[in-house]
């Protein structure tokens, strides 16, 4: 019988595999963040569930963990009395700051830092939303998170598909299926942790597939998503899966659609 997997210990390990986040860059990385959230702030199921907590407790307060450009705050406002937004990236701040003067929004205050070590008083609602992908300890994320929290706490995570090709390439590599931290590692970290929180898929189904314009290209995603370098070890393996799993349509490669969001959620004991 195989040992018990310890899945605190696999999330740092996903966590500190990954390569840099291409926002942290600059200014082309703060286009691109601000695209990718626009993607994750739309209507779908979490997105009215949540909306739907606040609307029905309407001077409730929110923190918003790793704001990011604002997408979420500048919705969250609109529905709160008060929204604070953690971010500790200043070009995400930059960003952040222009948003919310564009849509004329007061009522979100900003503070710099990065979670869990910045201060912030107790809010009735907590949100993190993506953001929590670069921290390697994950128990210590969370149980803050429930400290400043009086009644709810909220999770949107990345939800891979079982049988994607990245699952694939992991398995061959690294002799399991998680090629990063997602919602399936946390969820047991959460249960590991003595919380059993409720999960509503995104309905709007999974995401637009990633595309590429040559099987090259595509091979490099692959190593730089495993931090491979300039090893050639996998390359045979990873050529054929690419082969095999990727569709040739108008030009340009097709990966199977292989990702939707989660919202992971669960109520404070008070």
């Amino acid at each position: 019988m195989e040992k018990v997997t310890d899945w605190v210990r696999l999330w740092r390990e996903l966590v500190e595999a990954q390569p840099p986040r291409v926002w942290e860059k600059g200014k082309p990385g703060k286009k691109r963040a601000a695209s990718i959230e626009r993607r994750w702030v739309k209507p779908d199921s979490g997105w009215n569930f949540i909306l739907s907590q606040l609307d029905a407790n309407p001077d409730a307060t929110v923190l918003d963990i790793g704001a990011g450009t604002g997408a979420w705050a500048v919705l969250l406002a609109q529905h709160a009395r008060q929204v604070t937004a953690v971010e500790v990236l200043p070009v995400m701040i930059e960003a952040l700051e222009e948003n919310l003067a564009a849509e004329g929004i007061t009522n979100v205050e900003i503070v710099r830092g990065a979670w869990p070590d910045v201060p912030v008083a107790p809010h009735d609602f907590t949100l993190c939303s993506h953001g929590i992908y670069g921290s390697p300890d994950l128990p210590a994320f969370i149980r803050r998170m429930v400290e400043v929290t009086r009644r709810t706490c909220f999770l949107v995570m990345r939800v891979p598909t079982a049988d994607g090709v990245m699952a694939e390439a992991a398995t061959h590599i690294w002799g399991q299926p998680y090629d990063s931290p997602n919602f399936q590692v946390a969820y047991n970290v959460l249960l590991q942790m003595g919380i059993y929180p409720n999960v509503l898929m995104e309905g709007t189904g999974i995401w637009r597939p990633w595309t590429n314009a040559s099987l090259e290209e595509a091979l490099d995603k692959v190593k730089r998503r495993f931090g491979l370098g300039e090893s050639h070890e996998h390359d045979p393996f990873l050529m054929d899966l690419l082969r095999r799993r990727l569709n040739y349509e108008e030009g340009q490669y097709v990966w199977p659609a292989g990702a939707r969001s989660a919202l992971v959620y669960w109520d404070v004991a008070q």
